[in-house]
């Protein structure tokens, strides 16, 4: 997924790029009326041929007005639009999740370890700690200087400080071991679970 969102990003870019420097050639060469200086003659319909012309003129902006199928094709192009838009900005928000993590293998290339994985081992050893009920791990940074963001969900008994000091010394620290890392900063969230009022007699 990562890699399909950097091409679609590139050629999205590429795209409005070059709509941009088109209009934007276009409007300097009117404003400046090049095609009359230079003696050339603009494509039939362009309405914008010197610096006193309008790149839209009335006509055009209402010729398909009175048409049944024109509102149609307006309002179904503007909502693909809106949720092509939608979709580029959620994905785009997904990417802060790290997909994969550089690992020093020793020969100078390295190996790419996924992301994924990660989080899940950190996250079974996170759970197996006394008094942690769920982990929730989220693996975010660069792919050579990782951080890790740890949601913790407390069970009624357990003690804060000492599931912290653990989960550091314990969990985080062979992750970072593991992966060769020669540090592995980690944001964690302490929550505790809900449970019934007890009945006292």
């Amino acid at each position: 997924m990562p890699r399909v969102l950097r091409a679609v990003n590139r050629v999205l870019l590429a795209l409005v790029g070059l709509a941009l420097l088109g209009l934007g050639l276009a409007v300097l060469a009117a404003a400046m009326d090049l095609p009359r200086r230079w003696g050339v003659s603009p494509p039939d319909g362009w309405s914008w041929r010197g610096p006193d012309d309008v790149l839209l003129t009335r006509a055009d902006r209402t010729q398909w007005r009175d048409e049944g199928w024109w509102w149609p094709v307006v309002i179904g192009a503007l909502a693909v639009l809106l949720l092509l838009a939608l979709w580029w900005l959620l994905a785009q928000l997904r990417r802060r999740r790290l997909a994969e993590v550089l690992v020093d293998s020793g020969d100078g290339v390295g190996a790419l370890l996924r992301g994924r994985a990660m989080e899940d081992v950190v996250a079974a050893e996170v759970e197996s700690l006394p008094g942690v009920e769920r982990a929730r791990v989220t693996l975010v940074g660069r792919r050579s200087q990782p951080r890790l963001r740890v949601g913790v969900l407390l069970a009624p008994q357990a003690r804060p400080g000492e599931t912290v000091r653990r989960l550091h010394a314990e969990a985080v620290e062979h992750a970072r071991a593991s992966a060769g890392l020669a540090a592995l900063p980690v944001e964690v969230r302490l929550r505790a679970a809900k449970h019934p009022a007890e009945r006292v007699s």
